[in-house]
């Protein structure tokens, strides 16, 4: 029941938080993406790229009804 005596003094402490905010969000500069261009001459020459090899068994139908349950 507070609340509602001062409901005035809420929305008018409200209205300074989201105008300070706004003010100081705007100060903020835009961010500056740069683009990044793959080199194609380095692409060409071959030079080493990472390659990941993943051997594993692979599930047979059992096996899936089995994960499937729980």
């Amino acid at each position: 029941m507070n609340v509602m005596k001062h409901m005035e003094a809420v929305f008018v402490v409200a209205i300074a938080l989201a105008v300070s905010g706004s003010a100081l969000l705007d100060s903020i500069p835009e961010a500056q993406a740069r683009v990044h261009q793959a080199d194609a001459a380095r692409i060409a020459s071959g030079s080493k790229m990472a390659v990941v090899t993943v051997t594993a068994k692979r599930l047979g139908a059992d096996d899936k009804a089995a994960g499937s349950r729980g």
